[in-house]
Formats: C-alpha cells, structure tokens, sequence
C-alpha cells in the first residue's frame, strides 16, 4: 500500500518535476529519464523521513539534471558548440494541449532555451530553479556545493545573460505571427528582397542537423533562401514553444526541420532549425496532420 500511496504522490508532481527537467536541459526525452531516475530513487527511499516530498523530488530531479549537464558539457569538444534544444511543437490553430502547456507554464520559447545553453551547469540550475520555480537559494546551494551567496551570484550571472540577449523576442504573438506568415510567403516565392527585408541586421540562424551551423547577418541569413524555398514548399505553419514557427516536410511528408523565431521589433532576431533526423524522429508531431 505505501508503494501505491508513493506512486500516486510522485504522479501529482510528475508533470511538474518534467517541467523544471526540460527547462534544465532542453532535451524532452532527456527529462523524461531524469524525472524516471527521480521516481526510482523515491522508491527505494523511506518516505518516512521525507518531510517534503515536492521540495525533495525537486531537489532530486536538479542533482540528476545538473550531473546530465555536466557530463554533457565534458563530450563537447568546444565550449561554444551550443545545439538547438528540443521544440515542443503544436498545430497552429489548436493551440498547446495541457501537458505542453505545463511544460510551457513560464515563458520558456526557444530562443530563451538556446541561452541557457550557454550557460555553465550551475547557473542554469540556480537560474532555473530560483527565476522559474522560486527555489530559495538556502535551497540550491547544496545541490551545486556552494554557500547560498555563491548560488545567488551564480543566478545573477546567469540572469545578465538572459535579460543582455538581443535574441529575445517581443511578447506580441499576433505580430509574431505576421512576420512568420510573411517569412513563409517569401521564402515560397523566392524573394532575395522581401526575404532581407523581414531580417533584423544582426539576425542570428542556428541549424541543428546534428553538428550546428551558424550565420549571422541578415544577407548571409537571406542568401539561404533556397534552402527556405524547399523547406517552405511542402510546410506547416505550427506553435514552436508556444510561438508561431514552422514544420517543414518532404514530399512523403516525413518531418525534416522544425523552425522557431524570435522575433523583435517587428523583425526576425533569430532563426533556430531543428534538422537532426535522429532527434526529430524522436518529437510527437503527429498531431499536425489531424
């Protein structure tokens, strides 16, 4: 009977606990291992003596991700090889399902993701924790081994980071998604001009295909266009973290790029393409088609 009552506890905090998970490591299937982990180490614990079991799971999930992190951070062979994180993608006219909306709870687009990769291990768990889900820094300290002063400064860098990113959009979603349909419009015709004309100076386009590439500058971004023109073909508009953004398919209507944008201004900031077969064949994109 404690099993089941243990059981029924941790599942009212599963949805939760994968929300802090995907915010600290910006991979979906990668979250769901860490809340799993978190689950069998409950298991085998004497709940007895958890006077707390949110706060105990929470801190179990962080030590988890932050390991994950970690390790991650060792397999790069350079520091700046930041990948695009994993897209929660839903049609465009339905909206997020609960579950995504979860997940999504705190403003969390992919563009915000994208910097927190850049971030060390630490300081994306005491931004995450602390910023997103209110975690004392008395709190946080001990998961990353240091003073609760330490995990403040470690927040407040990694804070800078966020609010100096030039690549986080306006909150205006309805003139989001104008500059989206027109992207689209454009990149279908092949339009140099147009296209140049929607992209901020200093746009920035990262495109996963399991190596990233990046470019920067708006004619660099443009001259791109017939790689958008193939994308934009056979394409469906959708929610990319809860912003319009783009699925684009191949004719037998295999997913290959998931595309989000932040967009400032009135302008396309940034462009973030999740090409990896291997990782996109992994998202639920099902949906789309219904």
């Amino acid at each position: 009977m404690e099993q089941e009552w243990l059981a029924a506890q941790f599942e009212a905090q599963r949805t939760r606990l994968r929300a802090v998970a995907y915010r600290m490591l910006g991979s979906l299937s990668e979250a769901d291992d860490a809340v799993q982990e978190s689950w069998l180490r409950l298991s085998r614990s004497d709940a007895d003596g958890i006077a707390n079991l949110s706060g105990w799971l929470t801190t179990v999930v962080a030590r988890v991700c932050l390991n994950m992190l970690r390790s991650r951070r060792l397999r790069r062979e350079e520091s700046f090889d930041v990948r695009v994180p994993d897209p929660i993608v839903s049609r465009a006219d339905a909206g997020l399902d609960p579950e995504q909306a979860a997940l999504l709870s705190v403003s969390v687009g992919l563009a915000l993701l994208v910097v927190l990769e850049t971030l060390t291990p630490d300081e994306r768990l005491a931004f995450v924790l602390h910023d997103m889900f209110a975690m004392p820094f008395e709190e946080i300290a001990p998961i990353v081994g240091r003073s609760a002063a330490a995990a403040r400064q470690l927040a407040s860098r990694a804070r800078r980071r966020v609010q100096g990113s030039a690549s986080l959009p306006d909150a205006d979603v309805g003139r989001h998604r104008e500059v989206v349909d027109a992207f689209l419009a454009v990149a279908r015709a092949g339009d140099f001009d147009a296209l140049l004309a929607l992209l901020d100076p200093d746009v920035v386009l990262r495109a996963d295909h399991g190596t990233l590439q990046v470019i920067r500058g708006a004619r660099a971004v443009a001259e791109g266009a017939v790689t958008f023109a193939r994308i934009a073909r056979s394409s469906d508009m959708a929610l990319v973290n809860g912003a319009p953004g783009i699925v684009g398919r191949r004719p037998n209507g295999q997913p290959m790029a998931v595309l989000g944008f932040a967009v400032s201004g009135g302008k396309i900031v940034e462009i973030d393409i999740l090409a990896d077969p291997a990782r996109l064949s992994q998202l639920d994109l099902q949906a789309l088609k219904e």
